[in-house]
């Protein structure tokens, strides 16, 4: 077998691999039981147990069982997966749903940890890169001047715990 006809064996396989990759990830994205389990990960339970209304567990929790019902239902109507989150954000409100949307003023919540953490760390480096000048002009200034050269070295002399045999 030539160079070429082994090239476009591999490329014929390849073909066949990403095939068979999409069509698994588009017969799970219709079945109703992983939209059902995707959309109750994205949602969170009413009744105050703050846990996730997919896995809420909340003994008598009488809201997780109207609310799976009602997600199911959607499910079952033929609504988008955004029509089903935008009307659970409707009835019970922002909170229902488990993570904030990237539209509007909660992409703040997104954006705010990320735009704190590098004013804190251009900060930080800002600061300490002025300690570290001041540092060093100190010390070259001290370097030439006879009245820190002899403090320096009385108190090396007052600090030295050699002569004195130590404590």
């Amino acid at each position: 077998m030539g160079a070429p006809a082994r090239m476009n064996l591999w490329t014929k396989a390849v073909e066949v691999m990403v095939l068979a990759v999409a069509v698994c990830f588009s017969l799970g994205a219709t079945d109703a039981s992983s939209r059902f389990n995707d959309l109750g990960h994205r949602l969170m339970c009413t009744c105050s147990c703050a846990q996730l209304l997919g896995e809420c567990n909340h003994v008598g929790c009488q809201e997780s069982g109207r609310e799976r019902n009602e997600l199911t239902a959607a499910i079952a109507a033929g609504q988008s997966d955004e029509q089903i989150l935008a009307a659970f954000a409707t009835k019970y409100g922002a909170t229902v749903l488990a993570a904030p949307t990237a539209h509007g003023f909660d992409l703040v919540a997104w954006v705010a940890p990320f735009a704190v953490f590098a004013a804190a760390l251009l900060g930080t480096i800002l600061l300490v890169r002025r300690w570290s000048v001041g540092k060093t002009q100190v010390a070259a200034a001290t370097d030439n001047d006879p009245a820190a050269l002899a403090l320096r070295e009385k108190i090396r002399r007052e600090t030295d715990t050699n002569n004195d045999g130590g404590f």
